[in-house]
């Protein structure tokens, strides 16, 4: 996403300046052969983090996929609050990746979705596993649960977002 741009501009892997090949924005859709992939800018883990949505079909049946970005803090210094405008994009992803239409939820790391665990429930003729829309938001539970841990941490110590 556009927002990862200057992040990206600053890694010189091997001296050479990152090659960006495609610039995307929010609500911008991305075709890889017949799937078509819609970006929503979940802010968390990066500032342009993308949370990925599709429709895939089933037994005659079509489900909203969803490939959650990670919505933990990133490289915070337990001595240096929260940014003020980091903690308002959190406030504003947490919702709106609740309010995504889900019915598999993934992830950018397996054990966000419990991968191994539901990979081994799957039978031939059985029901996938996978298709889990009471599993969609668990992770962004988890993540938005230790977020405001560390904000209340940071605020016990006296730290209040945008101060040092």
């Amino acid at each position: 996403m556009a927002e990862d741009i200057p992040a990206l501009k600053a890694l010189k892997p091997g001296g050479k300046e990152h090659p960006i090949d495609k610039v995307i924005h929010d609500g911008d859709t991305v075709t890889l052969g017949g799937t078509t992939l819609l970006a929503h800018l979940t802010p968390g883990h990066t500032r342009g983090c993308t949370t990925w949505t599709m429709k895939a079909s089933e037994g005659g049946k079509s489900y909203d996929v969803v490939f959650h970005c990670s919505l933990r803090i990133s490289g915070q210094n337990a001595s240096k609050a929260i940014p003020a405008s980091i903690v308002e994009e959190f406030n504003r992803s947490y919702p709106m990746v609740r309010a995504l239409p889900c019915d598999v939820p993934l992830g950018d790391h397996p054990g966000q979705y419990s991968m191994q665990e539901k990979f081994a429930k799957m039978h031939p003729g059985g029901p996938n596993p996978f298709i889990d829309p009471k599993g969609c938001n668990d992770e962004t539970d988890l993540e938005e649960a230790m977020f405001h841990a560390v904000l209340k941490e940071q605020q016990e110590q006296g730290l209040r977002p945008g101060t040092n």
